[in-house]
């Protein structure tokens, strides 16, 4: 991999774990209309989790970003299959574990970062179908 496309799944990875990070309302509002599902954010969180080990080996993150990285990977794997399916605007609102998630993404930005806080990466238009 590239170090342009280290830098991109790094920035990637930062922001979708300050989406994970925000309180529930204001990740309602990043959803706004779309329909995401649940398993989608599910494997995307994971897929990042994984990359995040390469970009450690090549010092995109520290040994303890890495650390927090696992954590907020272990707890996703820990969603049974029957809490994946559906919306995971629904999810967020129903499922305890996006609780456990959110504070273990809080504490890997608090640790990289110095604050949860972080801007929300930019929705993804939804497809229409139209060209």
């Amino acid at each position: 991999m590239n170090h342009l496309g280290d830098a991109h799944l790094h920035t990637w990875t930062l922001r979708f774990m300050a989406l994970l990070a925000a309180d529930t309302q204001d990740q309602l509002a990043w959803l706004g209309e779309r329909e995401l599902g649940t398993k989608d954010v599910v494997e995307e969180v994971e897929l990042l989790c994984r990359v995040s080990e390469g970009l450690a080996e090549r010092g995109a993150f520290e040994p303890e970003d890495l650390r927090g990285l696992r954590a907020v990977g272990r707890r996703l794997g820990e969603i049974d299959a029957a809490c994946r399916v559906g919306l995971w605007g629904n999810a967020l609102a129903t499922d305890p574990a996006w609780d456990e998630i959110r504070s273990l993404a809080r504490r890997f930005l608090r640790t990289r970062l110095g604050d949860w806080r972080q801007p929300l990466p930019r929705p993804v238009r939804p497809h229409t179908g139209d060209h």
